[in-house]
């Protein structure tokens, strides 16, 4: 954990916003307790889950730890919900992997449970998944946790239009598997279509929703051509793969160009990059928030 607490604290110095904490059962600390210390550790840096797997959790009793999470963190919480996707996490749990559409709808059953606690302090309901029988949260932050919800076909999106102040834009997960021929899903097309049906989803409220990417692929080269060669040596298609929201490979000065053309292509302003590239990444972020 010492290690842990340096690496948040770090994050913080170098100016980003949110440090993120994945949610599975391989080689990680647990997401709740790690963030809990991550928080306890800084004082302006936020915290957060990329993301949640509902299925592994009563909404009625995460919605409880997240707000514990919220006071001790003093709002500084950001809390990313999915309808869980990695077969192995399910087959480690004993959990059935039930059909996407069941996971998602239990998804959405979930975050109307959770956001009626955050909000009002309680909860009834009696949906298909869950029933929550005159449920409290208390004590609760004064201002609920900003929502991250995320996927790549319609029916997330959708769900993640209605609920979340975060709509992040993935490729499809369906396999179940980590890896996968992501170059084959992250066409440009493919990020189009999705912000179509964000838009829809969300119909009035889209203006006030903040848009997410995960650049799975983020380092700092020398070159254009260094990038390129860099990401033939992960399996994307060379030079095409760099205009690709989901990679950042180039210099400083292409980063800087490229995420400012992302954002009026696409809206995206919500940028997550792994934990290895935070120090080298660092100067992009620097010059792209003036500090």
């Amino acid at each position: 954990m010492p290690a842990w607490r340096d690496q948040a604290r770090k994050a913080e110095g170098l100016g980003y916003s949110t440090l993120y904490v994945s949610d599975h059962l391989d080689a990680q600390f647990g997401p709740l307790v790690a963030t809990t210390v991550a928080a306890e550790a800084t004082s302006t840096l936020h915290v957060g889950f990329g993301v949640l797997n509902n299925d592994l959790r009563n909404p009625v009793v995460l919605a409880k730890e997240i707000a514990t999470l919220g006071l001790a963190a003093e709002g500084r919480v950001e809390v990313g919900l999915g309808a869980g996707w990695l077969r192995s996490d399910y087959e480690e749990a004993g959990i059935a992997f039930d059909a996407p559409a069941v996971r998602v709808d239990r998804l959405a059953e979930s975050l109307a449970v959770m956001k009626a606690l955050w909000s009002e302090g309680k909860a009834t309901s009696a949906g298909t998944h869950y029933t929550a029988g005159d449920a409290h949260c208390d004590p609760r932050p004064a201002s609920p946790p900003r929502v991250i919800v995320g996927g790549g076909s319609r029916r997330i999106l959708t769900v993640a239009a209605e609920h979340a102040d975060t709509v992040g834009v993935n490729t499809s997960l369906a396999s179940g598997d980590k890896g996968g021929d992501l170059a084959s899903q992250a066409t440009f097309d493919h990020f189009d279509r999705c912000l179509a049906w964000v838009r829809e989803g969300a119909g009035d409220r889209f203006d006030s929703i903040e848009l997410q990417i995960v650049a799975f692929a983020t380092r700092v080269v020398a070159s254009r051509r260094a990038a390129a060669r860099t990401a033939t040596m992960l399996g994307l298609p060379g030079e095409d793969a760099l205009e690709l929201p989901i990679v950042l490979l180039g210099t400083e000065d292409e980063l800087c160009e490229r995420l400012v053309e992302r954002r009026e292509r696409w809206g995206f302003s919500n940028i997550v990059v792994p934990g290895e590239a935070m120090e080298s990444f660092a100067p992009v972020v620097a010059r792209l928030t003036g500090t």
